[in-house]
């Protein structure tokens, strides 16, 4: 393991030393960059944003990616195979060019636009570009196969048997979905949510090149920080803020549901 130690230190651990020394003012031990950003509305909106729009996309992906893990539970191997690949295909794709894509579809004269007016529901294009919508429907695309592979994967060790055993007990289809695989399958919930909220909070460009000025994203005020203002202690702050926000995310997780159902431990 030590060869990994060292790796993670050189190159993980020691930059981190540097940022957090940064965000206190180096030598001069301070404090100002963190209260200078908690005493600034617009930022503090910023992060409150950030945290709204994270948890509105990561249920958005889980209702939507439940039924297709649900899916891939029941279907026969080979069609499964096909549609796993249909899943994971997205992640070949870089997000600049997913979210670039987007523009293209959202864009005042793009298909969905063209498509609207075709059908006569539409009198002129709407504007999705600059709008939070945009943000929500890229940001739900990309984040997807991350809702939909950890809730297939525990769907998959849940024993069908104890469906059968509930409907030959007088269960009728729903009610045995409802009592018994769904309460098996939210380790698999639970797992995507943690994975697909800690994800969002670290988006940056999909804000950038889909959502408007209400839309930034932690991750834009330590971009503006350091590449305008080239503030760099002022930038490490703020992704100090950003780290101690995750961590107090799995902090939760763990104390709640345990770190171990993520880890890929049994379901109960």
């Amino acid at each position: 393991m030590m060869p990994a130690i060292v790796f993670l230190l050189v190159l993980c651990g020691w930059p981190m030393l540097g940022m957090i020394r940064r965000s206190f003012g180096n030598d001069d031990f301070t404090l100002d960059h963190y209260v200078r950003f908690f005493a600034a509305p617009i930022e503090v909106r910023v992060l409150v944003d950030t945290f709204q729009i994270s948890f509105v996309v990561t249920l958005t992906c889980i209702l939507l990616g439940y039924p297709v893990s649900y899916l891939l539970s029941q279907i026969s191997p080979r069609v499964r195979n096909f549609l796993l690949i249909a899943v994971v295909a997205p992640w070949l794709t870089s997000t600049l060019v997913r979210n670039f894509a987007w523009m293209l579809l959202l864009g005042r004269m793009g298909p969905i636009n063209l498509g609207l007016l075709k059908l006569d529901l539409i009198q002129q294009p709407i504007q999705f570009i600059g709008t939070s919508l945009a943000v929500y429907i890229a940001m739900v695309h990309v984040q997807m196969p991350l809702a939909i592979l950890p809730m297939y994967s525990v769907m998959q060790r849940i024993d069908q048997t104890l469906v059968r055993v509930a409907q030959g007990l007088g269960a009728n289809p729903l009610q045995s979905f409802f009592y018994v695989f769904l309460p098996l399958s939210l380790p698999g919930i639970t797992a995507a949510g943690l994975l697909l909220f800690i994800g969002c909070l670290g988006f940056y460009i999909t804000p950038v090149l889909l959502g408007g000025t209400s839309d930034l994203f932690i991750a834009n005020l330590i971009d503006l920080q350091i590449n305008t203002f080239l503030n760099w202690d002022s930038g490490s702050a703020l992704a100090m803020i950003l780290l101690l926000a995750t961590v107090g995310v799995f902090l939760i997780y763990n104390r709640v549901i345990g770190m171990d159902r993520l880890l890929g431990g049994d379901t109960p």
